[in-house]
């Protein structure tokens, strides 16, 4: 049934199986004309005649922006130097692409004077929060539509019918159910045989790295150049932060560098088992790590490492556009001040090797650390250490024997063989 108002509504566009269904359906059910907006932030896949497509599905017009550049300074750098890995291991190329696309949806939205909103997510996902929650922050006059949670499909299946039945076109297959959401910073992988988590990956379901058993037979060692916790440089090349990036994910998609089999705790309260490729992602988190433990005074690392996770929990539940993170990132900036040096890595067959490190910052003090006649810590400062280190322990282990009642003592008495007397 039509609404008796026309709608215009900016439509974030993938190319995808979705939002190319999503098109023709929003268009039928809302009488309304469609703004078509794709963000490019270094994806591949179905990227080509995008604006064709999307006229031809019933777009009255298509937005095109290259937002790479700003998706790797002002989102994937804040990232990297805040160490956000979800759940220690997931560096969130889709969760920290969502908020840009969100923003340049609603950018393109008030422009263009659409009345609404909408998005390709499912009911039961994470996107649809990120999108949502994004959408309230910077244009919550702006009505939200979400088809995948109203109409009627039931499956993929059922979609790619629908597409076939009205003539859009669509490359997703029965022979080929992967949902795969692609950027600069990674690639996630769902759906098919993936939804068993005792089925091994397929290899057809990998887009960008090699595995690990096909990779070559000999390692490459890399250097990766930071300033002030953002990598600068690889191999002593400077480059910026798209180049280096794409350098990255090269070189490590052909060791099999990457590579994350993952059941993850989803924001909406169920467990999902996802596929991700990251290879420049793995490779720049590990060097970035590694490069704090050198530089980073003991207190700030360990409690930064609090952060992290914070900080990660934020983007992974779309709370990006908050005051949470901007203070986040204010304490992020002051400990990034001394992460500047070098690191090498050795890259063979899914595996990153640290191979050495260096820092005009660096805390580490050979003299110090030493065993050799070079030594020059003072040994006998440790006893009085330790006393007063351990003075408080001591005195609480002390305060027990106090104040714990003795035993009465017991004296026995023979009377005869089969008879004692207890006093």
């Amino acid at each position: 049934m039509s609404s008796s108002k026309p709608e215009k509504i900016a439509v974030a566009y993938s190319g995808g199986l979705d939002t190319s269904v999503m098109i023709k359906w929003l268009s039928d059910k809302y009488n309304a004309e469609i703004i078509a907006v794709t963000g490019n932030l270094g994806q591949k896949k179905e990227i080509e005649n995008l604006e064709e497509k999307a006229i031809q599905t019933g777009a009255s017009k298509f937005h095109f922006l290259d937002l790479r550049k700003e998706f790797v300074n002002s989102y994937i750098w804040p990232a990297l130097k805040a160490g956000a890995l979800y759940e220690g291991i997931y560096p969130m190329a889709t969760a920290l692409g969502r908020p840009l696309l969100a923003k340049t949806l609603v950018e393109v939205a008030l422009k263009e004077n659409c009345t609404a909103l909408s998005h390709g997510c499912t009911g039961k996902g994470n996107d649809q929060v990120r999108f949502e929650v994004a959408f309230a922050t910077l244009a919550p006059e702006l009505k939200v539509y979400a088809p995948l949670r109203d109409w009627e499909f039931k499956s993929r299946e059922d979609e790619i019918a629908y597409a076939h039945a009205n003539n859009i076109p669509i490359k997703a297959t029965k022979d080929n159910p992967y949902s795969i959401d692609e950027n600069i910073w990674g690639t996630s992988i769902e759906c098919g045989d993936l939804e068993d988590p005792m089925n091994p990956a397929p290899e057809d379901a990998y887009q960008s790295t090699v595995s690990p058993e096909k990779a070559p037979d000999e390692p490459q060692t890399i250097d990766i150049e930071f300033i002030q916790g953002e990598p600068v440089g690889v191999n002593h090349e400077n480059l910026d932060g798209l180049e280096l990036i794409e350098r990255l994910n090269a070189i490590g998609g052909k060791h099999g560098i990457g590579r994350i089999d993952l059941v993850e705790n989803r924001l909406v309260g169920i467990k999902s088992r996802e596929i991700y490729e990251a290879p420049a992602a793995s490779i720049l988190h590990f060097a970035h790590k590694e490069l704090e433990r050198l530089t980073l005074e003991k207190n700030v690392f360990q409690y930064k490492q609090n952060i992290e996770i914070d900080y990660a929990n934020l983007i992974y539940n779309g709370q990006w556009f908050s005051p949470m993170r901007s203070a986040f990132d204010a304490f992020i900036t002051e400990t990034q001040k001394p992460v500047t040096g070098l690191v090498q890595l050795k890259l063979y067959k899914g595996n990153i090797i640290l191979q050495g490190r260096k820092s005009p910052h660096s805390l580490y003090n050979e003299e110090l650390a030493t065993y050799t006649s070079s030594d020059t810590f003072n040994h006998k400062a440790s006893e009085g250490f330790i006393h007063i280190y351990g003075l408080g322990l001591k005195t609480f282990s002390q305060s027990l024997e106090r104040n714990v009642p003795k035993k009465k003592s017991i004296s026995v008495k023979t009377v005869d063989a089969k008879k004692v007397v207890f006093k």
